[in-house]
């Protein structure tokens, strides 16, 4: 199946399902917005000798336009009209010349207006790079303003609008070196047009005189008491009118209504702020706070603000706010933890990237947040100011998942740039470019403020800020947005007299699983890491025969290559190696990705237990990356195809609320309870096989745990009888409720790190000189097993109850369960597993389920596939 077939059906399931109206909603609604998004027509500049007037005049025309849908790229629009196709595929992205986009593309629109309204505005949210920007002949704003991809602009266009039609032309520059643009840095190759062309919506905004502009509204809490909150609100009223309004602003929100009487002066912008000194309704008692769902419920309420005059009501504005505080600490080692609503939170999160042509749908976003939300994860980090559109923060707010956002370290590498950067302040450096960011800056900031999911802004990745720009950023923050915390970098800098307090050490690449406990200089568990993890997580052999050709898939080649990161991170080398030293050497492609799957979730577990098991000396790990822009072997918990790997639910397992989990430096079994409530009367029972399936050791423990802590509780260094490979189950029961399990496969010959190493230019990478031997496990005896599956429709959902049943004496290990279309053979995607590569103890039976949207196999025969490593060779 391709992967614009699997985004289809995708499309299908969520159009149908209940959340399709939570998909949908806006932040802010205002049935005086038009959305300008259907039919415009792309062309290049090379085949339009006319001036803007006169494209943007009805007697143009120009035959070999293509018909997109605004936001779009120029790439994304030619790929949508079949110009190229498959550019994912092999090294076809290399055959797109990219001397096309070395020139402007037009942008043009024809719309038709009915009505007249006093004025209206034209809203961009997003265009790459420069432009200049027609309408009816008209030139409403050129390249000297209309300069940055992270710009938004806005024009009354009253006077230059006609009733019936009217015709938009906007023609967009590409950036060029040295320009502030969208950057995927060594994550994935450029695209070949930079990004180019609208990538944002664009919005007709119809006014009666009146318009709502910027509302904000922000919680406050007395130090510690979270009973009560005060609520802010303000936004900012302007008249168009040539003559003054009076009127009232009325304000609805949890079944209250207050209202204040204004006047605006002609042509005036006035701000109007709603205290609790002066209305007592905004004092909330008990309020129902937002928390990210991994400790409470993320409650969003409704907030209405209208504006009347007379006995008319002339404006309207809708939004959704969450009541919640942020805040940040530093533990006794100085390192920066995060607490909402006064709790601590440990960060589990990712690094989140759109797609690489920006051609994300709502669809595709939510089937991601429905991932991120499904592997226990509270957070993600975007290192840019992703999404073509509010969706992935609304969705946010509405699912719990917390959000860091700021600004990209393309910007602070000049091999990225394009013009020289320093090592400390990036590439924003003259006084130009200070003054242009500090305006980006501040029309994010004003764009997404409203949003609770919104964690804090990072002014810098790699660098800080130049002590002037971060002034004018903090001006920023004081007049709009205070109700989060501000990181000056996502490295240890000192930014003035501020500690960023969180660490930035890599390691990007490979390490063993007991890196993350033992290790005190880098990337282990301790203080915050901003961005890590262990490498590279190659895909199921399903999605590796959709990147790579036929021709190029055994062995590894420069095909593989080019579908990993840059730089660097351009080869699977040090992966395959520790593959082949841990499991041996594979043979095949499938006994490559096969092999890769135990490597990607043996890797990936230990980073986020040992974060949780050291909390709170360690406060948070982010890892990079959660998702690829596209088709790749590299930093990813699932593909573009929306396939995860074993990393995904290695993830999920570590993330489990309450569990049992295997300390690799100690050898101790640790309890951990990510709740905000104490856990009492539980039971962990521990077991330990040899390779042999024998059992030597059995230990059952009574278990009381308080909130939000890890316990050491048991000590497995000692142990006699074990094997070089031998297993180690976990379980965590109360009564008849089975909490958690976790299966490790360990080995007697310890990973040794090389901490005298020197690796040129990548000093936080810790190369291995032994790697622990799992050979044993190709020796195992296959694997008899009985599986069942009863379906029943649940909602939206078809939901499978499935049985697996382990024939043998032997351990049934490491089983991947894949849904297939009886039909056509295909994988089906999404699906929701309660659990997957799980290992089965001998003659054990085990109950999990599985969710699938509904309109994916309705009418369809499923199958299960459920392949043990140890299954019959």
């Amino acid at each position: 199946m391709k992967k614009n077939q699997i985004l289809w059906s995708i499309i299908v399931f969520l159009s149908l399902c209940s959340c399709a109206s939570q998909v949908n909603t806006h932040l802010h609604e205002k049935s005086s917005q038009m959305k300008i998004s259907d039919n415009w027509e792309i062309f290049p500049n090379s085949v339009c000798t006319q001036s803007g007037s006169e494209v943007s005049s009805s007697s143009f025309y120009v035959e070999s336009a293509i018909v997109a849908t605004v936001p779009t790229t120029v790439l994304n629009a030619q790929v949508q009209n079949g110009i190229y196709k498959d550019i994912y595929f092999g090294d076809n992205m290399t055959k797109i010349p990219e001397e096309d986009y070395q020139q402007a593309w037009w942008y043009r629109k024809v719309f038709t207006l009915d009505n007249m309204h006093e004025a209206f505005e034209l809203q961009f949210d997003g265009i790459n790079y420069k432009a200049n920007i027609w309408l009816n002949g008209k030139l409403l704003a050129d390249t000297t303003s209309v300069n940055n991809a992270f710009k938004q602009y806005r024009y009354n266009i009253g006077s230059a609008l006609v009733k019936g039609e009217n015709i938009l032309a906007v023609q967009v520059f590409p950036p060029k070196a040295g320009d502030f643009s969208i950057g995927f840095v060594d994550w994935n190759p450029s695209p070949p047009d930079q990004n180019m062309g609208i990538f944002r919506p664009v919005y007709l905004n119809q006014i009666d005189k009146v318009q709502i502009a910027e509302p904000y509204i922000e919680s406050v809490f007395e130090e510690g008491n979270y009973k009560v909150s005060e609520e802010i609100i303000s936004m900012k009223l302007k008249n168009y009118d040539d003559q003054k309004v009076e009127g009232i602003v009325n304000l609805k929100f949890l079944g209250q209504t207050i209202n204040k009487e204004v006047s605006i002066a002609a042509n005036e912008t006035i701000k109007v702020i709603f205290h609790p000194s002066e209305f007592h309704e905004l004092t909330i008692d008990n309020p129902q706070l937002w928390w990210p769902h991994t400790i409470g419920e993320p409650v969003l309420h409704d907030l209405r603000i209208s504006f009347s005059s007379g006995a008319q009501t002339i404006a309207n504005h809708d939004m959704k706010f969450g009541i919640r505080e942020v805040k940040d600490y530093y533990n006794e080692d100085g390192h920066r933890g995060f607490m909402i609503n006064g709790e601590k939170i440990s960060i589990r999160g990712a690094g989140w990237v759109d797609n690489m042509t920006l051609d994300n749908t709502h669809e595709y976003d939510e089937v991601q947040l429905q991932y991120v939300k499904d592997m226990n994860m509270n957070t993600i980090r975007l290192e840019g100011f992703w999404g073509k559109d509010e969706h992935l923060y609304q969705r946010c707010d509405e699912l719990g998942i917390l959000i860091m956002v700021g600004w990209s370290c393309h910007w602070e590498w000049e091999n990225y740039l394009g013009k020289v950067c320093d090592e400390k302040y990036g590439g924003i450096l003259s006084d130009e470019d200070v003054s242009l960011m500090a305006g980006a800056w501040k029309d994010q900031i004003l764009w997404l403020r409203n949003h609770p999911s919104i964690m804090s802004w990072f002014s810098g990745s790699d660098c800080i800020p130049l002590p002037k720009l971060e002034k004018l950023y903090f001006e920023t923050f004081k007049e709009y947005d205070t109700s989060r915390v501000y990181l000056s970098s996502a490295k240890e800098w000192k930014s003035g007299e501020v500690e960023s307090g969180v660490k930035m050490r890599g390691p990007y690449a490979y390490v063993p699983p007991v890196y993350w406990y033992a290790d005190t200089l880098y990337g282990g568990a301790f203080g915050f890491n901003t961005e890590t993890g262990p490498g590279a997580q190659v895909p199921p052999i399903e999605s590796i025969r959709k990147m790579i050709p036929a021709k190029d898939l055994w062995p590894i080649n420069e095909m593989w290559d080019f579908h990993c990161g840059r730089n660097e991170f351009n080869t699977l080398s040090r992966y395959t190696k520790a593959l082949n030293e841990r499991y041996g050497e594979a043979k095949s492609v499938e006994e490559y990705a096969r092999k890769a799957q135990l490597l990607n979730y043996e890797l990936m577990r230990p980073m986020f237990e040992a974060f949780s098991v050291n909390r709170y000396e360690a406060t948070g790990v982010i890892q990079w990356m959660l998702n690829s822009a596209w088709p790749e072997m590299y930093w990813q918990l699932y593909d573009s195809y929306l396939l995860p790997n074993a990393a995904y639910f290695a993830t999920k397992k570590a993330g489990e609320p309450i569990q049992a989990i295997y300390n690799y430096e100690d050898e101790g079994v640790y309890m951990v309870n990510d709740k905000l409530e104490d856990e009492a009367n539980m039971v962990l029972d521990i077991r330990v096989y040899n390779i042999e399936s024998k059992l030597i050791l059995h230990e059952i423990l009574g278990v009381n745990i308080y909130a939000n802590s890890a316990q050491k509780l048991y000590d497995l260094s000692g142990l006699k009888e074990k094997t070089g490979t031998y297993f180690v189950d976990l379980r965590v029961s109360r009564e008849d409720e089975d909490i958690a399990q976790n299966f490790y496969w360990l080995s007697t010959q310890e990973d040794l790190l090389d901490y005298e190493a020197k690796v040129p230019n990548w000093y936080y990478h810790t190369p291995s000189k032994q790697y622990s031997d799992f050979l044993l496990l190709n020796t195992l005896p296959s694997s008899k097993m009985e599986q069942s599956m009863v379906s029943e429709i649940q909602g939206n959902e078809m939901v499978y109850n499935i049985t697996l049943k382990n024939l043998n004496s032997n351990i049934s290990f490491f089983i991947e369960m894949m849904m297939k279309d009886q039909e056509t053979g295909e994988t089906i995607l999404p699906v929701y597993w309660e659990d997957n590569y799980v290992s089965l103890l001998p003659h054990e039976k085990r109950f999990l389920e599985a969710r699938i949207p509904l309109s994916l196999v309705e009418g369809k025969n499923i199958d299960l596939i459920a392949l043990p490593y140890n299954s019959a060779k």
